[in-house]
């Protein structure tokens, strides 16, 4: 079975979303955002696109990971990657910048999102930038009092992004995204 991978892109923690998928027994490999697009898209049944400082730093997360035909997950970054590769548009932090813990509402159980209640506690980033605009053939899954996107999926394409970081402790079951993608994924295992 292929595993999945996490894409670095110099995030503070891209290696607890590995420490978190092994954790559950989701095999799972850590990438640098460099590889080349035909040896990912051979090689792993999906990919999570891991947060980071800045998207000019995403190597080839942008637009070349995202349109691999695999499944995609973004966390925090990630889903701003998603976002400006299929022509969403992202701005910078408002007056709520920062991270920290916020309530997110969950418009939409999708897949990525089921088991979750209407309403969870998470830590979220907010001190980069956000989805402004969630590109054509996508739809909202979750907002919060800070941000209009704080989750989102794509209508036919199992593409995911969300703006909280699951993996800290800080987010109330957040292993349940991970297993959630993971499920999105054996069939290409």
């Amino acid at each position: 079975m292929h595993p999945i991978y996490v894409v670095n892109n110099f995030g503070q923690f891209n290696h607890l979303i590995l420490r978190m998928l092994r954790d559950h027994d989701i095999d799972a490999k850590m990438i640098k955002n460099d590889v080349p697009v035909a040896e990912v898209r051979d090689s792993c049944r999906g990919i999570i696109l891991g947060g980071g400082p800045d998207i000019s730093r995403a190597g080839n997360a942008p637009p070349a990971y995202v349109d691999t035909g695999l499944p995609v997950l973004g966390i925090c970054l990630g889903l701003h990657i998603i976002s400006t590769a299929r022509g969403g548009t992202i701005r910078p932090p408002g007056a709520s910048g920062g991270f920290g813990g916020i309530e997110v509402a969950i418009n939409d159980h999708d897949t990525v999102l089921a088991g979750y209640p209407d309403t969870i506690s998470v830590w979220a980033s907010h001190g980069g930038d956000e989805v402004a605009e969630v590109p054509q053939g996508f739809r909202v899954l979750a907002t919060s009092d800070i941000c209009g996107v704080e989750a989102m999926a794509h209508e036919t394409e199992p593409i995911f992004g969300i703006q909280w970081h699951p993996e800290v402790s800080h987010s109330v079951d957040g292993c349940r995204v991970y297993e959630n993608f993971n499920a999105l994924t054996l069939d290409r295992a």
